[in-house]
């Protein structure tokens, strides 16, 4: 039984567990493209937050891509999980292979969702939410945490909708605050808690910041 009609939906439920963090200067939040843009934006709207984008690329074992054995993020950051690395017998080059694929792409998503008039936001001494569709190994978000807190933020929060039990409890040693609105178990993937898990779009995803921009006043 799904828990969330889609991420607009989860976005808003999230949000109710976000409400002391409403109409602050201090907080901004970050969605982690493409699929948490649509969470984050609903949590935007309901704190009264200016949203913007922290990029972040899995890192796909060869052959087995679904599964991330690290991940890129703005800012040269590159996190890697040791275990799967080991597991699968990595080597230095295959990783650097996959890392540079996958950079291509996350500047690809920088200049297209940014554009000329969007410029990367202030985090210093800021609140910064971090939103996603949901935590399964945690890969992409450890990646995002590791680039926020080069920033110097006041306080890195990290929200999503719905995460593995046992996934949440793991970032709560390695950030201020961790909000996961579900932790069903066994957990499946995220995609199993929405009735739409459909993609989210570049054009959804430039829309969405867009009318942010317009819609929300702080």
């Amino acid at each position: 039984m799904s828990l969330f009609k889609d991420r607009r939906d989860a976005g808003r439920r999230l949000a109710e567990k976000l409400s002391s963090y409403a109409d602050r200067q201090d907080v901004i939040v970050l969605a982690l493209p493409r699929g948490g843009v649509p969470v984050a934006y609903e949590v935007a709207l309901a704190l009264n937050a200016p949203l913007d984008i922290f990029l972040v690329r899995k890192l796909g074992v060869p052959g087995h891509e679904e599964l991330a054995f690290g991940a890129i993020a703005s800012g040269g950051v590159r996190v890697l999980n040791e275990e799967v690395v080991k597991g699968f017998h990595l080597s230095k080059a295959a990783i650097e292979a996959v890392a540079q694929r996958e950079l291509v792409e996350l500047e690809r998503r920088e200049r297209a969702y940014r554009g000329d008039d969007h410029p990367v936001p202030e985090i210093e001494d800021h609140v910064a939410i971090l939103v996603d569709d949901g935590l399964a190994t945690g890969a992409s978000m450890r990646a995002a945490i590791e680039g926020v807190r080069a920033k110097d933020p006041a306080k890195i929060v990290v929200a999503v909708p719905t995460a593995a039990p046992e996934t949440c409890e793991s970032f709560e040693s390695e950030v201020d605050e961790i909000i996961c609105a579900e932790t069903p178990a066994p957990f499946y993937g995220v995609g199993r808690w929405y009735q739409d898990f459909s993609q989210t779009t570049d054009e959804e995803v430039r829309r969405l910041l867009e009318q942010t921009a317009q819609e929300i006043k702080y």
